[in-house]
């Protein structure tokens, strides 16, 4: 026998979330009703009502010193009103999938739109779906209930139809009503609002059935995507609904070759678990009596962690012996999965610490964090006694530990180092120590104008300016640490500096009289005219923002703070050029660049222009030098003067006509 788990199996974000929030508000002494059952999991519910919380039916059945809360399936706008007439303080667990839908019928109501939608009509989350679709709204379960609908309401095909379907509707029925729908209306606007867990878990349940003997499906009876994994399972292969070990039918199982598990989005892991554990015990001893060695081998390797952890009466008798909620504990890793850590601690509970409770940096993955065999101190949030699991914490143990030096450096204003996690409304989240330090945006940057984003996954370093140790929060400031550094590197940079003194620095900002570099600790200006012998008429034209340019001091003003700073070469100066390599006498091609009643311009070298007095244009009188010259014709000319102190460059073009008539002339006498 071999056993396949869906890899998508258990719990969904929706589901997770909600139960999440009815757990923290009992760990805060919250006295908690839900408005209908949280989770379609008699277990769950179970233990939530030991817990003491409480199911209401209606707002009205709520009691006005408990807190409320609207489960993931959502509800309609209507009981928002209610629960605010009542005052009630409620705490919203609606999914975000849900709510998506919520707004998109809202909307199309406000429209004027009639809405289709494909679900369960009793459902409560069709239910909460219809409480935003005014008046003209249908449900239809399936393909053959949307034809019935469509033949009753003829009338439809000319009005605007907006679709929907429930986050759990099967994704084979939506993709046939879909057929239909495109067939019947052409004005339709559809929105497959099917929850991709859910699709992905139809799917994965789809392809395991094809190749397995049996399947197994766990989650509640109430449940309507674990009803819908069972259709679509059943189809291939014979499979089994189950809410809980005890409805595993063993015996035949047991002839099954290969069996597939998977399991509604409102099942807990640890029923999961309690399948898998079942289900290893089948295959150890089918392992056993097999005949062909490598079935044995293969069947051993499958039970190995199993097998390793004693028989399963002796866990569930262990099982009954409690262990106090808040005891630290010391574990070592067994198990490493992309949802949580699997930890022995000793005993023959399940140790576990989930993905959200290992590190305080949200985005951080376990397998980046731990490994197998490393040992840590946790502390125990949970015990489930029924289930013979433990939940575990590292991030509450390192934060309780952190937290006693953040308040010691709120005291002393020692600068931490922490690196930024998060990027949330009004600034950051940095942590360090294990501790979450929120730091608004106007503390985050050294400038208002810098984008947070770019902090996000950086190493920085704060202060704590504000610690409210009753909640245990801080708040920090980078800019205070920012400000401190730039000040001595401010007064290093006074110490230090001279005139034509040379530095390295960052392009900051440009303006179109310059561009701002940084020094490291300040700033200086190369003025426009400083950035090119050739005249730019934008800083942009020859350096941007961010670009390593080598600069030197120019001019100092400590009084005002202020440094001017040069960018030219003087090796670069094209007169310096024109000194060296272009003498008086020199023979050149120019190209011109502007015509006047007295000449032409014409450029010389790049940064120089020369002038062509219109009596050198030609070897004869001419009326103006348009007659002999266009802008862009590139000419032979000869230096005929150069006056560096008004930096002027006189060219002909008659004295070299000039020159080779006289040639001409010798060479004929000769």
């Amino acid at each position: 026998m071999s056993l396949t788990v869906a890899s998508s199996a258990g719990f969904c974000f929706g589901v997770n979330r909600a139960v999440k929030m009815v757990h923290n508000l009992l760990d805060r002494g919250k006295k908690v009703y839900t408005l209908g059952p949280i989770i379609h999991n008699p277990q769950t519910l179970a233990e939530l009502a030991a817990r003491g919380v409480v199911i209401a039916e209606t707002a009205e059945g709520v009691p006005p010193d408990a807190t409320l809360v609207i489960r993931s399936h959502g509800v309609g706008r209507p009981v928002y009103g209610k629960i605010r007439s009542l005052g009630l303080e409620c705490c919203d667990a609606t999914c975000p999938f849900v709510a998506k839908i919520h707004a998109i019928v809202s909307r199309a109501a406000e429209e004027g739109k009639t809405v289709l939608i494909a679900g369960d009509a009793a459902h409560p989350e069709v239910c909460g779906i219809m409480g935003y679709c005014g008046k003209n709204h249908f449900v239809f379960k399936d393909a053959d209930e949307l034809k019935k609908l469509l033949a009753e309401h003829r009338l439809f095909k000319n009005e605007p139809v907006c679709v929907v379907a429930q986050t759990t509707f099967s994704v084979a029925e939506w993709e046939n009503c879909l057929e239909i729908v495109k067939k019947v209306y052409t004005n339709a606007v559809i929105f497959d609002t099917i929850c991709n867990a859910t699709a992905m878990r139809q799917s994965e349940a789809e392809d395991l059935s094809r190749h397995c003997d049996a399947m197994i499906v766990i989650g509640g009876k109430q449940s309507s995507n674990t009803a819908k994994l069972f259709e679509v399972c059943k189809k291939n292969c014979v499979t089994y609904l189950v809410e809980t070990v005890d409805e595993l039918p063993l015996q035949a199982l047991k002839k099954a070759g290969r069996i597939g598990i998977t399991a509604g989005a409102s099942t807990p892991a640890s029923i999961i678990k309690e399948v898998l554990v079942t289900m290893s015990e089948i295959n150890e001893g089918a392992a056993q009596d097999t005949k062909d060695p490598k079935e044995n081998a293969a069947a051993q390797n499958n039970t190995k962690e199993n097998t390793t952890e004693g028989n399963f009466a002796e866990m569930l008798e262990e099982s009954l012996k409690s262990l106090n909620t808040d005891e630290k504990v010391h574990g070592v890793v067994v198990g490493v999965t992309p949802t949580e850590v699997l930890v022995d601690v000793g005993r023959k509970q399940a140790g576990y610490v989930p993905a959200s409770e290992l590190s305080s940096d949200p985005n951080v993955k376990p397998e980046d964090v731990v490994k197998v065999g490393d040992e840590m101190d946790l502390l125990i949030m949970r015990t489930n006694d029924q289930e013979g699991t433990i939940m575990l914490s590292k991030k509450r143990l390192d934060a309780a530990k952190g937290w006693e030096k953040i308040a010691a450096a709120a005291d002393d204003q020692t600068v931490l180092d922490g690196v930024v996690s998060e990027v949330v409304k009004g600034g950051v989240i940095a942590v360090t120590e294990g501790v979450r330090v929120f730091i608004p945006a106007s503390q985050a940057t050294a400038s208002r104008s810098d984008p947070l984003d770019a902090l996000l996954k950086k190493q920085v370093k704060f202060r704590i300016i504000e610690v409210n140790r009753g909640r245990k929060r801080a708040v920090g400031s980078i800019r205070s640490v920012l400000k401190d550094e730039k000040k001595a590197q401010e007064e290093k940079f006074w110490e230090t500096a001279e005139v034509n003194k040379v530095y390295t620095g960052v392009v900051k900002s440009l303006t179109s009289y310059g561009a701002f570099v940084d020094l490291g600790g300040i700033d200086g200006m190369i003025h426009i005219s400083e950035l090119s012998w050739t005249r730019i008429k934008h800083p942009s034209e020859v350096v941007n923002v961010g670009d390593t340019v080598t600069v030197y001091i120019k001019a100092l003003d400590r009084e005002r703070g202020r440094v001017s700073l040069g960018y030219k070469k003087p090796e670069d100066n094209p007169w310096v050029i024109l000194k060296d390599q272009y003498p008086v006498g020199s023979v050149l091609d120019v190209k011109v660049v502007g015509l006047t009643s007295f000449g032409a311009f014409a450029q010389v070298i790049p940064g120089i222009d020369g002038l062509i007095h219109i009596s050198q244009i030609a070897d004869h009188r001419i009326d103006k030098p348009q007659d002999v010259l266009k802008i862009g014709d590139v000419v032979k000319v000869k230096i005929t003067d150069i006056d560096f102190d008004r930096h002027r460059v006189s060219l002909s073009i008659r004295a070299l006509l000039e020159e080779q008539a006289e040639e001409s002339e010798n060479s004929e006498n000769n």
